[in-house]
């Protein structure tokens, strides 16, 4: 056996053990479910959004590509009347905390907390900040976004101007 073989045999032994070692996470349903309370109180379910689009934002106040498409997404929310968001906050804050930095950062659609121990059931949590899902009218995904969105990456998904 040579040096480069063994070495290969080795990778590949551990690219294997890697693969089962990692946690599973189970598909997300075609049509997911999101039932949360808002930082104000409020309630948000997505299956009472079907016939808009749904831009499900995951984001957290240390991110800064996610600061910085917060403005974006809320003039894209103002500005078609037919898509609705929800941000999710991804983050252990103190919910004061959040909604202080809300206050310097205000957008036009609701926040919620979702906790590192809390994940939501029917999305598979971020592997990485921001994460968004597109939420077709018929409250089926579309595609994710792993990093931040622009207006033109959501008209181009939604195919609209």
């Amino acid at each position: 056996m040579t040096l480069f073989s063994s070495i290969s045999t080795t990778v590949a032994a551990l690219a294997v053990a890697l693969a089962f070692a990692a946690p599973t996470q189970a598909a997300m349903p075609a049509q997911p479910a999101l039932h949360v309370t808002t930082l104000d109180g409020k309630t948000f379910d997505l299956a009472a959004q079907r016939g808009k689009w749904v831009i499900v934002n995951y984001w957290a106040t240390w991110c800064v590509p996610c600061i910085k498409e917060m403005p974006d997404i809320s003039h894209f929310v103002a500005t078609h009347k037919n898509v609705v968001a929800i941000g999710l906050a991804y983050d252990d804050s103190e919910p004061a905390d959040i909604k202080a930095f809300i206050a310097k950062h205000p957008v036009v659609y609701p926040i919620a907390q979702v906790t590192l121990d809390k994940p939501l059931k029917d999305f598979d949590e971020p592997r990485g900040l921001p994460t968004t899902y597109l939420i077709r009218p018929d409250g089926t995904v579309t595609k994710p976004f792993i990093g931040p969105v622009t207006a033109a990456s959501l008209e181009a998904a939604i195919g609209q101007p």
